[in-house]
């Protein structure tokens, strides 16, 4: 370093002029006036030109991976018989509702075999019975969380499961 170069300071937003070099100490005047004295060390040269012509090179940025079992969606059941079987009026009452808890019963363990956090099942509103059902597979089920996803659970026609 010798006077009248530009130099800067490593740990410090300070820059300046060198007035005068003392064996390893370095004077400089910053831009209001004031003098500094650092140890060589300490002190970066400032060339204006080197970062100008060194080239800009714009990297891809990483996409985060998203598993299927952390998307937002989450999976839906809907438990209505005529979106189960083609000929819904093929089968009785009794024949209905354990189908359809049959199904219940495949998602859910679908949902902990693949890690799935979150599954709303679609169960209509109607006299009851298979409101019913969901909730006593649902109580019978460890490691779950369920609730309605109206206020009023009587006027909900679905139950939003969360896996632990």
């Amino acid at each position: 370093m010798k006077i009248g170069d530009k130099v800067s300071v490593v740990d410090e937003d300070l820059s300046g002029v060198v007035t005068s070099v003392k064996g390893n100490i370095v004077v400089f005047k910053d831009e209001y006036g004031f003098t500094h004295q650092y140890p060589k060390e300490k002190l970066v040269p400032k060339i204006s030109d080197f970062y100008e012509n060194t080239p800009i090179i714009k990297k891809a940025e990483p996409k985060k991976v998203i598993s299927k079992a952390h998307q937002k969606n989450h999976l839906v059941l809907d438990l209505h018989f005529h979106n189960l079987v083609k000929n819904p009026n093929d089968y009785t009452s009794f024949e209905r509702l354990f189908i359809q808890k049959e199904r219940l019963v495949e998602t859910i363990n679908f949902c902990r075999k693949h890690n799935l956090k979150r599954l709303e099942i679609v169960h209509g509103i109607g006299d009851g019975v298979l409101q019913k059902m969901v909730f006593d597979t649902l109580e019978s089920q460890t490691n779950v969380d369920f609730y309605n996803k109206e206020i009023l659970h009587h006027q909900s026609g679905a139950v939003m499961v969360e896996f632990h």
